[in-house]
């Protein structure tokens, strides 16, 4: 039940707003820079894989049909729509596939609803490459920040986090570059807030995609709003019946303000080895591990009778999604993540597209997984435990998946992402001008033509 006695103790919405307008490179440690480049270019590593996905495609179409413009590239198609619509569409296309980044412990996807947002608003007025770096800087250091307020209850209530608290990431980054006064910040966080919508319950499906899209699109809209003095509540955020109260039981206001600018969120963001929700990374590494051992190898997975998966609760919740029958539910499958894995060694875009999901070996072998609930492990580790024919037992334990915090993806397993997957997407583009443009963003003077090495070609 929504608190009515009064807003927050904790105004947050004017000190946020007054954080991002104030904010300038100079403030920025190199190591947040960095950290922010990784972001970019996994960004458009996954945006580029998907260009030409069904759901891709099929908005495209019809969003298209209503674009005003063609102000903004549309990444890897070929295609220019006006920005906003350009921005929803890239936002799609870089969640598409759930191959993007993912902050921890809030499981946002930052990057999806805010870089294409400041890319597309660099592609109408020119931009320097810090002023982008800095605005998709603070755009993710709100959205996640908002994120913390509202965890865990938030997700677990059904509220879809990247897509709810990204619309307040897209505003706040496009608001930056708008040079928008913090009153005038604090609007496009009302603006934003009427607009904060996304359900968990659409996982697995097309319309996932339009929540996604939507951040990027409206948290853009709202700042432009702002831009014309179009006004708002005092407290979006912390308001009696604000963004945090509404969707959150009991929201940590605090986590906000506490150590703007001496704390950064996007030192928390993560890679993914695999293009799955991210409580099956670990899963995944482990059927990795055990499709290779000799045991099983000599025996044949035909003499496997039970497959027992011990991980965080968050494991079963999420990803206990048997019969499935498309490559974007077996993205948040264990039953077919397990199988694809042991079956054929590899875990990567092939592997969860609709074509493997209609491999029926695989649901067969998927049958066999039960889930066992342990509160003590963390979310990127888990145990997988094979039980075959006359009683015996294979077994591997992950304690720290690849890709989490404490073993991240390096620069160079980043950089190879972008080679594999900008090749698997059909674009035509060459990932080598744009590793070379993201390290060296920091020097471009016009970063709005970076665009130009991602734009694609037409599919024949």
């Amino acid at each position: 039940m929504i608190n009515t006695a009064n807003h927050s103790a904790v105004d947050v919405s004017l000190p946020l707003a007054q954080f991002i307008q104030h904010c300038r490179w100079s403030d920025i440690p190199e190591v947040v820079r960095h950290e922010a480049k990784r972001s970019l270019l996994n960004y458009f590593s996954t945006a580029l894989s998907a260009c030409f996905d069904p759901t891709i495609e099929r908005a495209a179409q019809v969003y298209g049909r209503f674009s005003v413009g063609q102000q903004a590239t549309v990444i890897g198609r070929g295609q220019r729509l006006d920005m906003l619509t350009a921005a929803a569409l890239n936002t799609m296309a870089a969640n598409v596939f759930d191959f993007d980044d993912t902050h921890i412990p809030t499981i946002i996807h930052p990057t999806a609803p805010v870089a294409p947002a400041v890319f597309a608003w660099s592609e109408t007025q020119r931009t320097s490459g810090i002023d982008l770096l800095l605005s998709f800087i603070l755009g993710v250091e709100a959205e996640c920040r908002i994120g913390n307020a509202v965890s865990p209850g938030h997700y677990a209530r059904g509220w879809h986090i990247t897509s709810t608290c990204g619309v307040f990431g897209s505003a706040l980054a496009t608001g930056k570059l708008l040079g928008l006064s913090a009153r005038q910040l604090v609007w496009a966080l009302g603006s934003a807030s009427a607009q904060a919508s996304g359900l968990v319950e659409t996982l697995g499906t097309m319309s996932k995609s339009v929540s996604m899209g939507n951040a990027a699109r409206n948290g853009m809209l709202s700042a432009l709003l702002a831009q014309q003095d179009f006004d708002g509540p005092a407290h979006p955020l912390e308001g009696v019946r604000g963004f945090l109260n509404v969707t959150a039981d009991a929201p940590d206001c605090q986590s906000i303000v506490d150590g703007l600018g001496e704390r950064w969120e996007i030192l928390n963001n993560t890679y993914k080895p695999f293009p799955c929700g991210v409580v099956l990374n670990p899963v995944l590494e482990a059927c990795l591990g055990l499709s290779t051992h000799p045991e099983l190898l000599q025996q044949g997975l035909g003499a496997i009778e039970r497959i027992e998966l011990i991980g965080h609760p968050l494991l079963r919740q999420r990803t206990d999604r048997p019969n499935v029958a498309t490559g974007r539910e077996s993205q948040v499958s264990a039953q077919h993540a397990v199988a694809v894995a042991l079956t054929r060694g590899k875990a990567g875009l092939a592997e969860f597209s609709d074509q493997a999901v209609a491999d029926t070996s695989l649901r067969a072998l998927g049958q066999k997984i039960s889930f066992i609930d342990d509160a003590s492990f963390a979310v990127e580790a888990a145990t997988v435990r094979l039980h075959l024919q006359r009683g015996q037992r294979l077994e591997v334990a992950i304690d720290i998946a690849r890709g989490a915090r404490a073993k991240p993806l390096s620069d160079q397993d980043i950089e190879n992402k972008v080679r594999t997957l900008c090749e698997y997407g059909g674009s035509g583009c060459d990932p080598e001008p744009l590793i070379e443009a993201v390290w060296s963003i920091e020097r471009a003077e016009d970063v709005g033509q970076l665009m130009q090495r991602v734009a694609g070609h037409v599919k024949s």
